[in-house]
């Protein structure tokens, strides 16, 4: 490709951000935000299947198994949905996959 077209492109799909090396992938504060608060209320849910009472143990599990399908369901389209932003909008596969930043 021509140099300055390269350059020209480059700077239309990265807007002058770089990669994000050596952070991409690893828990930081939103992580243990999330899991370790925003969630309390679905652990004590859960908890709540297998303790109080009256306990149905079928419909407890029932209910983790929904919980577990749609967390997957969200978290492999949202990968997914990752590689492809990667790969139109920085040209190239996100950090595990490839080398850090475009």
């Amino acid at each position: 490709m021509i140099p300055a077209l390269t350059t020209a492109l480059s700077f239309i799909l990265y807007h002058g951000y770089e990669g994000t090396e050596g952070v991409t992938g690893f828990p930081n504060i939103g992580t243990y935000l999330i899991f370790g608060v925003i969630l309390v209320p679905v652990y004590v849910m859960v908890a709540a299947w297998f303790i109080g009472q009256p306990r149905d143990t079928k419909t407890g599990l029932l209910g983790v198994s929904y919980l577990v399908g749609i967390t997957a369901q969200m978290w492999i389209g949202m990968f997914i949905l990752t590689i492809i932003i990667g790969v139109v909008f920085y040209g190239g596969l996100p950090e595990p996959f490839a080398g850090p930043g475009p």
